[in-house]
């Protein structure tokens, strides 16, 4: 209890709740651009906040989190267009609810279930996250090593329709993370004769032209190819739906109480689902989405109208979307591991404060984990307050040319990296991968597993060197310990299950 009195007084102070109150207004405007996404902002808004005390800097990244996922539901409902990928399934029901004529009710749902869906997932993430961690505390080295090795087999998971491409893209990532000095015997390895290679490439910097220049060059790219009509039909429905739906009188704006109440049960099926996708490596609000709203359609009375504008279709997306959060961020504090791409980036902001993520944290630095936990329920209030009050004017951005905004992303991309630690090495690493984050895009690599590898690789090695070393060159170190034994035969699920799975639905294709 003291340590919840010291973080609730520490983050309703001042600058705290204007700096999170920006987060979540910055959030706003990124989830509601098509083709942005949350970790696109909080990757190049990230150097802003060094210079901020910790409580007040992470406060901002994780409004900026919170909101953009959030607010991917505005494109996807006024467009048909998901805002980020954790919006693709509110696409399915959104849309159709627009159509209708009612966009201002399918807005309403989207905050208010938003906002359900992450309370929800933060109470969870505060309950389970202390034992978790509590547990984790008997982890030794070959603990470790096959913890972050079932992060890596989740590239298998996450490589979308290529599992050739996503372990291409891994291995790539590997290949980066070991850059730099041996951890255990310090040789140096492909620096060639760099001094600023000795301590490895910053993945930050890597992060941020992967997910801001990468997707800021495939806007402008788009730009240049021949228009695509689906597009243009979609703007200008947009474009009327604002200027004439949002703002008349017309339709309806919420849901009755009762209509509201007969949700309970696939809402609160929908969060918990996705608190369980979010915590596992890799996954993120798209998987969770898609998962939840399939499952809720095959146990709903409703399930006849899923896809053609039903409200408990679109409530359950949206819950989903952001009780991941809470999912992605129980794996990250309390494990060291990043359940998604943003908690990836927000490692990298904790360890900036130094604050290493695992289960010391919950032993050295409680306060910090409590201040987290309260951070993000004041994040969700922020979301409930302007969400209801400025959802017209934030869909108006929808309407925004994407070259402007892919330019202004790439400018603060390269300011941003060099801001880090003033190194004009940083710049010239964003720049570059942001090159080669363009060029996996179009040639359809996922860059999911890239980020895994680049996180993971040196985790990995450094425990499996630390076991080998105890166990003498033994590698049934890894068997004879219970932990590591179950991890191994979850890693080979994780690789297995994906390619049994892929098979299988090839084969039903081709019977049809």
């Amino acid at each position: 209890m003291d340590y919840f009195a010291i973080a609730f007084s520490t983050v309703m102070t001042a600058p705290v709740l204007f700096y999170t109150f920006l987060g979540v207004c910055m959030g706003m405007f990124i989830g509601a651009l098509p083709g942005l996404s949350a970790t696109m902002g909080v990757a190049i808004l990230l150097p802003m906040t060094f210079w901020l005390e910790p409580s007040v800097g992470l406060g901002m990244l994780f409004g900026i989190y919170n909101s953009a996922i959030y607010a991917g539901g505005i494109s996807a409902i006024l467009l048909n267009m998901p805002g980020t990928p954790a919006s693709i399934s509110s696409t399915f029901d959104g849309y159709a609810i627009t159509k209708r004529g009612e966009p201002r009710l399918a807005l309403w749902i989207n905050t208010i279930f938003s906002v359900i869906g992450g309370i929800i997932g933060v109470c969870l993430f505060s309950i389970a996250s202390f034992p978790i961690a509590r547990f984790a505390l008997k982890f030794g080295p070959p603990e470790y090593a096959m913890t972050a090795l079932f992060g890596l087999s989740m590239m298998v998971a996450v490589s979308g329709k290529s599992i050739a491409k996503g372990i291409f893209s891994g291995f790539l990532g590997l290949g980066i993370s070991v850059i730099g000095m041996d951890p255990i015997w310090a040789v140096k390895r492909y620096t060639f004769g760099q001094v600023f290679l000795l301590d490895g490439v910053s993945y930050i910097p890597i992060m941020i032209g992967l997910f801001g220049i990468g997707e800021a060059l495939k806007q402008l790219y788009d730009k240049s190819k021949p228009a695509d009509n689906k597009n243009e039909v979609n703007v200008e429905v947009a474009k009327e739906v604002i200027e004439t739906g949002l703002l008349s009188n017309t339709g309806r704006t919420h849901l009755s109480f009762v209509d509201f109440w007969k949700m309970k049960i696939s809402v609160l099926f929908a969060s918990f689902i996705s608190v369980f996708v979010g915590a596992i490596p890799g996954t993120g609000g798209d998987i969770a989405g898609l998962v939840s709203w399939t499952q809720c359609k095959n146990f709903s009375k409703d399930r006849e109208n899923y896809g053609k504008g039903s409200e408990e279709g679109l409530a359950v997306t949206c819950a989903a979307n952001n009780a991941c959060i809470g999912g992605a961020m129980t794996t990250m504090l309390s494990l060291g591991i990043p359940g998604d791409s943003v908690t990836a980036i927000l490692i990298g902001a904790l360890m900036m404060y130094n604050y290493v993520p695992g289960p010391l944290l919950f032993k050295e630095h409680p306060d910090m984990v409590m201040v987290i936990i309260i951070l993000l329920f004041v994040c969700n209030i922020f979301i409930l307050f302007m969400g209801n009050l400025s959802s017209k004017v934030f869909a108006k951005f929808t309407t925004l040319p994407k070259s402007w905004i892919s330019t202004a992303i790439i400018g603060f991309s390269l300011v941003g990296s060099f801001a880090l630690q003033n190194n004009p090495f940083d710049v010239l690493v964003c720049f570059v991968s942001g090159l080669l984050g363009f060029i996996l895009i179009l040639a359809e690599v996922p860059t999911s597993p890239l980020v895994l590898a680049l996180i993971l690789g040196k985790m990995v090695e450094s425990n499996l060197s630390r076991s080998l070393l105890l166990s003498k060159g033994s590698y049934m170190i890894f068997m004879t310990r219970p932990i590591s034994a179950i991890l191994i035969i979850l890693i080979l699920a994780a690789l297995v299950v994906p390619i049994i799975l892929d098979k299988l639905a090839k084969r039903k294709k081709q019977e049809k």
